[in-house]
């Protein structure tokens, strides 16, 4: 590896690390375990987690479907579907959480009809936290699946439908394999976007309590009002973050299969 890439990779750890270090320096350690066991903030935690593991499944279930038919399908106009699919990695979360508040909130045409024929809200309540983390997490995992299919092309899929299995069949036994360590890496990172999330949710379920004030929620509104006990909220959400991807992030992918 040429010498020359320490100093630009040292620079870019810098950037990621430091900002952490000027936490952990700001972070009252005297209150700090008084401040993370407070019952808002594992009430914060607890809703971050549960959304969380629920997106993300969310993600899982329609994200796999989505991944396949933009890396397996051929017709006029995918690139401009896989482009819209994306759009959730570049707009602002605030204009996604907009989005969903004129899609489903009351003057939203969906949102209207829902109110009208079943009498639902979503809006400002934990369904709209989930469906935030969704949309915003969900390209995440369609990247990761996508890119997989296309590394891993079509040969096995081909023959398998040559020697006659029904397409369910290939998808089942032969697609879903090749898909694994892919979903395994899409996964965690769907997780902890959803995790992260904070534009999108605050702009569509609000920050209510024990309904839709997640950790990321938690810390904008005590860095309002009590800035250690925001510091140590977002020391706590960065503690789950790196323990998640530390953790749960498939071995294979970094290059260590064993």
């Amino acid at each position: 590896m040429p010498w020359v890439l320490w100093v630009p990779a040292a620079a870019a750890l810098a950037l990621v690390v430091l900002p952490v270090i000027g936490l952990l320096v700001r972070t009252d350690l005297t209150r700090l375990p008084a401040l993370i066991v407070s019952g808002s903030s594992l009430t914060a935690l607890r809703l971050s987690l549960e959304t969380a593991v629920v997106s993300t499944a969310a993600c899982v279930v329609f994200g796999v479907p989505l991944a396949v038919v933009l890396a397996r399908s051929s017709f006029p106009g995918l690139r401009v579907l896989r482009a819209i699919v994306l759009l959730p990695l570049v707009l602002p979360p605030v204009v996604g959480g907009l989005a969903l508040l004129y899609l489903l909130g009351r003057k939203g045409f969906l949102g209207y009809a829902l109110s009208v024929a079943m009498g639902v809200q979503i809006p400002f309540t934990t369904t709209a936290v989930i469906i935030a983390q969704t949309f915003v997490a969900m390209p995440f995992l369609v990247v990761s699946l996508e890119g997989a299919l296309r590394n891993a092309g079509d040969a096995y899929e081909q023959v398998a439908a040559t020697l006659g299995a029904k397409p369910w069949t290939v998808f089942r036994r032969v697609t879903l394999p090749l898909l694994l360590p892919a979903l395994g890496s899409g996964a965690v990172l769907s997780f902890a976007r959803s995790l992260g999330e904070f534009g999108a949710t605050i702009t569509f379920a609000g920050s209510l309590e024990g309904v839709t004030r997640t950790l990321p929620l938690a810390v904008y509104t005590q860095a309002e009002s009590d800035v250690d006990s925001a510091v140590a909220l977002a020391l706590m959400l960065i503690v789950v973050a790196v323990v998640v991807i530390a953790v749960a992030r498939p071995r294979a992918l970094e290059g260590n299969p064993s």
